[in-house]
């Protein structure tokens, strides 16, 4: 294990059908005004909402709501937040969602305080916070993201036609706590299921593919990466399976709390290209990952062989006697397209709203990184685009 590193994850965790009752405990922790975020209202329908304002009025908290954060959250509705928090003199956020909204309040966190445009200076120029940060609390009711343990927000600017993800140094960004109830994963829609577990997927995949040493990380990722595979199928035969959605839940989140990308250069390419395709298209995160990752990883195959036929031999079993590094590693890739064709992944781009007329705001949305087996030009990303119709 080449590099070297630090650690720290100050993120604490409650998991489980009863974790919600120490939510109390953790909002004795923190000031009296409280941001409650939330999404398009499935939390008030499956009461979730009524049980978290339940435990907020007993722990004498005086509550501001700000529902309606989208999927893809946009520029808009982070003005909007930073706006409300201000009006509330918020002391923490408490987001109550999926990623999107978990994500968005971590956006909200280091912007209330800023004084410059949050897009320019996080979006835009990477910059960190220098301004009084809040506090961030989960309860999380969607799985995919791994933002219930990690420091990243995603944007989206609908105007410039970008998608924008900035993943903050300071670990006193990452929630302070987030409370994972599986039960709550339960009535979701397979559609949205099988997008959050292909997320899940990729991201262990993008620091998987990346580096050349014999690194503890990757082992790791095979591991959680089948037990995915297991439990995905599981949940597809059966959405009820309590046992399927907790370990996928949990395999979300070491999936990217920063641990399995100790020691790696990471790659993150899969994730530029389709967050590309969600910032012109607004289509749900994991399907765009879906749409785009086979033509990616076919694309780079050549360049990293002896990772890829890793991946078919560890991940999917593929047979190795006697047979050739690529030969067994396209044997992975088709293994893998078998499994997503199997949950119901969308599979191009077409199927998602893109048009080849899109190819060039395409290309020019997708952000090119260099932690990968291949550093792509325009060319590349366009064929790319172009073979994921």
């Amino acid at each position: 294990m080449l590099g070297n590193f630090s650690y720290c994850n100050p993120t604490k965790l409650y998991f489980g059908d009863d974790s919600l009752k120490f939510l109390g405990n953790e909002l004795k922790k923190y000031g009296d005004n409280v941001l409650l975020v939330y999404g398009g209202g499935s939390i008030k329908r499956n009461g979730i909402y009524e049980d978290v304002i339940e435990i907020l009025k007993a722990a004498g908290k005086s509550v501001a709501e700000l529902p309606g954060v989208m999927p893809n959250p946009t520029l808009q509705k982070l003005y909007e937040g930073i706006e409300a928090a201000r009006k509330q003199r918020a002391d923490m956020i408490l987001a109550v969602g999926g990623g999107s909204v978990c994500d968005y309040a971590k956006a909200l966190s280091v912007s209330v305080n800023c004084s410059e445009d949050p897009w320019d200076k996080y979006f835009i120029r990477f910059e960190e916070p220098e301004c009084e940060t809040l506090p961030v609390g989960c309860v999380l009711t969607m799985v995919g993201t791994g933002s219930e343990m990690n420091a990243g927000a995603v944007i989206t600017n609908p105007e410039k036609k970008l998608k924008i993800g900035h993943v903050f140094a300071d670990e006193k960004i990452m929630p302070r706590f987030s409370i994972l109830n599986p039960k709550y994963t339960l009535t979701l829609p397979k559609y949205q299921m099988v997008a959050g577990v292909y997320d899940i997927f990729n991201h262990i995949c993008e620091q998987y593919f990346s580096g050349d040493d014999d690194n503890t990380s990757d082992y790791i990722s095979e591991g959680l990466m089948r037990s995915l595979l297991h439990s995905s199928r599981e949940a597809v035969k059966d959405p009820l399976n309590y046992e399927a959605r907790s370990n996928i839940m949990w395999t979300a989140t070491w999936a990217l709390n920063t641990l399995v990308a100790k020691g790696k250069s990471c790659d993150w390419m899969v994730h530029m290209l389709g967050q590309s395709v969600g910032a012109v298209t607004n289509a749900t995160h994991g399907m765009t990952l879906a749409a785009v990752s086979l033509p990616y990883y076919r694309h780079i195959l050549p360049y990293a062989l002896p990772k890829f036929a890793r991946f078919a031999a560890n991940v999917w079993d593929v047979c190795t006697n006697g047979r050739a590094e690529e030969e067994i590693a396209r044997e992975g890739l088709a293994s893998m397209e078998g499994w997503m064709k199997y949950l119901g992944l969308v599979m191009n781009i077409t199927e998602l709203g893109a048009t080849k007329e899109m190819i060039p705001d395409l290309v020019k949305g997708t952000l090119i990184l260099r932690g990968g087996y291949k550093v792509l030009d325009e060319s590349e990303v366009a064929e790319i685009f172009n073979r994921s119709l």
